[in-house]
């Protein structure tokens, strides 16, 4: 009897042991399918990926070189021009000058711009800047549409934004918004500096795994707003642990900063349109519901992605960007997918 007992008690614990194991193995699937989809990638992942939960780091991977002629390997520490991912930074600078009393939404843009000449300066608003319904195509061409009765994203509106932000105040947009990277604790961040650069990986075009470093920059003073942040994923964590925790901004003005208020398609995030709020995007039809954006330019590629109902952050960077439209984003969309897959977005 008590053999029997031994064996049972014995294959009692086999088991517990074994689904422990196999449960163990499933919840960390995702990072095991990432770091064979980086080994095998075409085109060739050249950059660094940080996903994180409740603030702290579970994966984070860096993979290939910060330049290709001295072969100096990529860290988890390199800067990457972070490009349209700038956009969100200066939308929420621009809430924390609408809470302050400095800037109201509804008014028209010659209020805080009143060396503006165009005609449209009058019926722009601030809000239509922050969700691209503004109409700008060019900032010294006619409007496309009548503000607020469609969609077109560009660098003119927040570049305009970066400005007004300027204006109200009374500061360089590089004063405002690397004094909020300061109180975040953000030290590898800053608005873009070419006497500031650190750790900044080359940029490259890659044209069937051949790389051409990019010798100049889209980045000016003017446009810093648009996309103009130097970043690293580490940093970027921390500015989405911050920012959807409500540390950054009032619940109310966060409420304001991703309510769809405009659709628009992008095929990283599907073929059909998602909402769209203050430069960030509202993806309901995927499996899991998530908000982000994404960045692309100067031989740059960025995703940063926040998935709200298990409070995890994905974040990828790379220092190269295809030539052929059709992989922009190749790696990102596939190790997106990978996650959306895994356990991991599924628990609270």
């Amino acid at each position: 009897m008590n053999s029997i007992f031994r064996i049972s008690t014995l294959l009692f614990f086999v088991f517990l042991f074994s689904n422990c194991n196999s449960f163990a193995q499933k919840k960390d699937d995702y990072s095991t399918k990432i770091d064979s989809f980086i080994k095998v990638s075409d085109p060739k992942f050249n950059g660094v990926i940080l996903i994180s939960k409740n603030g702290k780091t579970l994966y984070n991977k860096a993979h290939g070189f910060t330049n290709f002629e001295t072969k100096k390997p990529i860290t988890i520490n390199s800067q990457f021009e972070i490009m349209s991912n700038s956009k969100l930074i200066a939308a929420v600078l621009v809430l924390l000058e609408v809470e302050k009393g400095k800037i109201n939404l509804q008014d028209p843009i010659k209020k805080y711009l009143p060396e503006l000449t165009q005609t449209w300066a009058d019926s722009v608003t601030v809000h239509q800047l922050l969700n691209h319904t503004h109409g700008i195509t060019d900032i010294n061409k006619p409007l496309e549409f009548k503000p607020g009765t469609n969609f077109h994203y560009g660098n003119a509106s927040y570049s305009l934004l970066g400005q007004i932000v300027e204006h109200t105040s009374n500061k360089s947009y590089s004063e405002v918004v690397n004094a909020l990277f300061k109180k975040l604790q953000m030290k590898n961040t800053f608005a873009y500096n070419p006497d500031k650069i650190q750790n900044l990986t080359t940029g490259y075009i890659n044209n069937k795994n051949t790389y051409e470093s990019v010798k100049k920059t889209l980045i000016t003073p003017e446009n810093l707003g648009a996309d103009g942040i130097i970043s690293t994923v580490n940093d970027l964590a921390i500015w989405n642990n911050n920012l959807h925790k409500g540390k950054i901004l009032k619940p109310e003005s966060y409420q304001l900063l991703i309510k769809p208020t405009a659709q628009s398609q992008h095929n990283f995030f599907g073929k059909e349109k998602e909402g769209y709020g203050y430069s960030i995007r509202i993806i309901e039809k995927e499996p899991v519901k998530y908000i982000g954006h994404t960045g692309l330019g100067d031989g740059f590629s960025s995703v940063n992605l926040y998935f709200p109902q298990s409070d995890v952050s994905l974040i990828v960077m790379e220092n190269q960007m295809n030539e052929s439209s059709d992989l922009f984003y190749a790696s990102e969309f596939k190790i997106k997918n990978i996650l959306l897959k895994s356990d991991l977005l599924r628990q609270k």
